[in-house]
């Protein structure tokens, strides 16, 4: 009789967090900086038709690194689970702390059970309010952690390098501009070198509380965001010049981090798949 194959689990859950971080370290880096009249979201994307940065609800949203596949499936849980409040409660019901917390239950349930492997994700859930100290950014780990993020916090990739870079330049209180082009330079940053990063190659969105309509997100076009990025954009750097609102529209799939790697941030055909609302 064969004697059962054992491991401790200590060295279990050691060795899931070890292929969880391997995963999200494929992709490329993700920024998310306030700024005087909100939050914005910066991130290295090679694809405009497809997403890493969408809108949760009127003033939360939600950006990832990772597997593509599978942040999709906890963005669109995250929809229909703040849409289910929303309709049977109020639109005020519906907070981003909530959403983190329902998240982190997914998250967490996921990566100790034994049945499926970890997800392969990182998250920023962020919500906008009347004020800017005020407004909630959260980022969650792949195994359920939640953390209170203040200022600016970078995830995915090589990370380090923009998060020192932005310790050392990030003044509170900038406009947009200011703050988009400081995001960029940051991303740009990496353990040997520094890159420029094309206009075309990045994907820019933000919560923008000074909109008059109830929801929030808008997204910075490329033309708007080549009109930034030119010659360190305008010299007041205010939030209001040369940033007009996107259209609202559904959000599409979120992007190909890694081009040849299915995995990490790779697209899938199926862009509502259905997946049940995580646990409130």
């Amino acid at each position: 009789m064969s004697m059962p194959f054992y491991v401790s689990p200590e060295q279990l859950m050691k060795d899931r967090a070890d292929f969880a971080r391997k995963g999200i370290a494929r992709g490329r880096s993700l920024a998310v900086v306030q700024y005087a009249d909100g939050i914005v979201f910066v991130s290295e994307n090679l694809s405009q038709a497809l997403h890493k940065v969408s809108e949760i609800y009127d003033r939360i949203a939600f950006a990832a690194v990772g597997r593509y596949n599978e942040f999709e499936n906890l963005r669109i849980a995250g929809v229909r689970l703040a849409d289910m409040r929303g309709y049977a409660y109020d639109r005020r019901d519906v907070t981003g702390r909530g959403l983190a917390n329902a998240y982190a239950q997914t998250l967490g349930t996921i990566f100790s059970s034994g049945g499926e492997k970890p997800y392969e994700v990182e998250i920023f859930v962020a919500e906008v309010a009347d004020r800017p100290e005020d407004d909630q950014i959260y980022r969650l780990t792949y195994d359920g952690q939640v953390a209170d993020e203040h200022g600016f916090a970078v995830m995915g990739g090589a990370a380090e390098p923009p998060t020192t870079y932005l310790k050392e330049h990030y003044l509170p209180g900038g406009g947009l501009e200011e703050t988009v082009r400081l995001a960029v330079a940051a991303l740009g940053r990496g353990e040997s070198e520094t890159r420029e990063i094309p206009a075309g190659n990045l994907e820019v969105a933000a919560l923008d509380r000074t909109r008059a309509q109830q929801r929030k997100f808008r997204r910075v076009t490329a033309a708007q965001l080549r009109a930034i990025l030119a010659d360190g954009g305008s010299a007041d750097g205010g939030s209001g010049s040369g940033t007009g609102d996107a259209p609202d529209a559904p959000d599409a799939p979120d992007a190909l981090d890694a081009p040849g790697d299915p995995g990490a941030d790779g697209p899938t055909a199926d862009p509502d798949p259905p997946v049940a609302p995580p646990v409130s």
